[in-house]
């Protein structure tokens, strides 16, 4: 098998594992890396030249590659007579308007990816997959508890909950200093007069955040559920 390409830089790993599955069953493989067989799917330079001589384009928008790649072209216009002001180098999403009187860039329009998750299409945000991120890299703990404001003592909890974050029967001590740390919390705050409710949150939020990551270092996503009768 010859593979007469380069590795798009970021897919060295697929490339390299469909080069072990073939070495794996037996077959030889002819890359560019031992061989020197890389042929090129772009125009060279001198081919573009002779493409701006061939159209003599009145107007000029480089498409495709990064931006080394863009503005290099933008030069291979200018070295082949084009004035800089007719040559556009945009990003994704920039409208390029052009009509009798001229060309010029027109505003954006919204371009980009567009997450089909299950039945739906877009309608996942990236606020969504930041939090799906964060869940699958250190997972999520709930902390439930109830208060009496009027009292100013907890009734019931905190009961922490955990999923993703570590194996609750193997990390009683760490659960046990975490409830204690949260309970102390919002006794203190009780006691001082705080019962706002998002005041709470925030505390049970913070309080947990702090020790589970002095004790991990990871920071999985809190939940507190703060119930008030």
């Amino acid at each position: 098998v010859v593979i007469s390409a380069s590795a798009i830089p970021g897919n060295e790993k697929d490339v390299g594992n469909i080069v072990n599955a073939l070495v794996k069953n037996g077959i030889t493989v002819i890359d560019d890396s031992s061989f020197g067989v890389h042929v090129s799917g772009h125009a060279c330079s001198e081919e573009l030249k002779l493409m701006h001589a061939l159209t003599k384009p009145e107007y000029f928008m480089p498409i495709h590659g990064e931006n080394r790649h863009l503005y290099a072209h933008k030069e291979i216009a200018k070295y082949m007579g084009m004035s800089a002001d007719r040559i556009f180098v945009t990003e994704v999403g920039t409208v390029l308007e052009i009509d009798e009187s001229g060309a010029r860039i027109g505003g954006t329009v919204t371009a980009g990816n567009v997450l089909i998750d299950g039945s739906g299409v877009g309608d996942v945000g990236s606020v969504v997959l930041r939090d799906r991120k964060h869940l699958a890299e250190d997972g999520l703990i709930v902390a439930v508890l109830v208060i009496d404001r009027m009292s100013k003592s907890i009734l019931s909890g905190p009961d922490l909950v955990t999923r993703g974050f570590v194996y609750v029967k193997e990390s009683g001590d760490l659960m046990e200093e975490a409830r204690e740390a949260v309970q102390s919390a919002v006794l203190s705050m009780l006691s001082r007069g705080h019962s706002d409710f998002n005041e709470l949150k925030t505390t049970v939020k913070d309080t947990l955040g702090k020790l589970l990551f002095r004790k991990t270092k990871r920071k999985p996503m809190v939940l507190p559920v703060v119930t008030e009768i």
